[in-house]
């Protein structure tokens, strides 16, 4: 008989975060986003760290090397996608790599007593898939990848525990995630095979179709919650921490704030980056605006199929669709801004670091009538100027 969980799958909309005591040492100014990419023992410092939580995802319409050297410039990092062939994805890495030094500052750093104005070039990851990483990692070891992400739909397979244990058998220098993956089970499944960081997150992607086509996947805060709390019991049995990235169902700059409360390390957009200048997607104008083309990793236009298990060499139904986006302008304008929003949000929750604040935040559920009420109500006020 199959075993029912009997927990809602809840998603990002149905929680708020409720205000803590804010210190008077505690301000926007002096909040601290660092945070680790890669697992690092209890009290030692991760080979890699992001100055901000904010990773891109590896998909074709969003992670170009001038979106990923722009996020580098800003702390954080971009995964290059994996479906095409090795040398062009190589050649990408390489871009990014050989931009010209001395440009990249508030970069992620290889070691968190690296200064924020040293940085040789920027730092840049890279999505493999477990068919062919036998060939394509040492290609981007060579090409100096900084890290490195198994990118499936479902992560949770003997497939990607076989292959993380190969890239950190032969590679052990370069940090390698696994996923993805929506409860703890998989998580410790994961962390066991030896995977650097956990992505969490199926089927909650704004072009994703997976729930719809397949039936599997779960409510990403929920997800979020159970993994965050298998990787705190596993870094209480082992004196490991292996960072959690939540992945998908970000639908407003407030949910990347809920997102890390609830105990994520970073964050992965794809539909967030890829409205600005440096992503792929061409920039067309509409009636009301301008609009970026998106499209997902499972659509017949990137026909992914290393990606999602449907057997065989190619793509035989879409987990994806194709769409648009509001055009957003420049990558390090939108960051500004959504960064800005997380720090008051944090100093609202009394808290100055990133730990702090997965420690001491509180959530409260959100009724409909609750979210309604969350937003402005234009006409209402039109119709009765009296209330305030």
């Amino acid at each position: 008989m199959a075993q029912i969980i009997t927990e809602v799958s809840r998603t990002f909309n149905e929680f708020l975060l409720l205000p803590n005591r804010t210190r008077t040492d505690c301000s926007p100014a002096t909040v601290d986003l660092r945070t680790p990419l890669s697992r690092h023992a209890v009290g030692e410092r991760p080979a890699v760290e992001l100055r901000v939580p904010f990773t891109s995802a590896i998909m074709q319409a969003v992670s170009t090397p001038e979106l990923a050297i722009a996020l580098a410039r800003n702390g954080g990092l971009s995964f290059l996608h994996h479906n095409r062939s090795i040398q062009d994805q190589v050649a990408a890495v390489g871009q990014v790599k050989n931009v010209e030094a001395g440009a990249v500052t508030g970069a992620a750093t290889p070691h968190s007593d690296a200064r924020p104005d040293d940085m040789t070039r920027p730092l840049v990851g890279a999505g493999v898939n477990t068919h062919d990483y036998r060939e394509r990692v040492p290609a981007l070891a060579d090409a100096g990848v900084d890290a490195l992400c198994f990118d499936s739909s479902d992560g949770y397979s003997d497939w990607q525990a076989e292959a993380l244990a190969w890239v950190k058998k032969h590679y052990p220098e370069i940090p390698a995630g696994g996923g993805n993956v929506v409860d703890g089970d998989a998580f410790v499944f994961l962390a066991e095979a030896g995977a650097d960081f956990v992505k969490v997150g199926v089927g909650g992607g704004s072009i994703c179709i997976t729930r719809d086509q397949k039936g599997i996947g779960r409510g990403q805060a929920s997800a979020v919650l159970d993994v965050a709390a298998a990787r705190d019991a596993y870094r209480e049995r082992t004196g490991v921490h292996v960072p959690v990235c939540s992945d998908g169902g970000l639908v407003h700059d407030y949910h990347v704030a809920l997102a890390l409360a609830m105990g994520a390390d970073f964050v992965m957009m794809g539909r967030y980056f890829a409205g600005f200048d440096q992503a792929a997607g061409a920039k067309l104008a509409t009636r009301d605006g301008f609009v970026k083309e998106y499209w997902g990793e499972g659509s017949n236009r990137a026909r992914n199929w290393q990606r999602y298990g449907q057997g065989g060499q190619g793509l035989l139904f879409e987990e994806g669709v194709d769409g648009y986006v509001p055009y957003a302008g420049d990558l390090g304008e939108g960051l500004a801004l959504t960064v800005a929003k997380l720090r008051t949000t944090m100093v609202s929750c009394g808290s100055a670091t990133l730990e702090e604040f997965r420690s001491s935040a509180r959530l409260t559920l959100v009724s409909d009538q609750s979210f309604q009420e969350s937003h402005a109500n234009v006409a209402l006020r039109a119709a009765s100027p009296a209330v305030h």
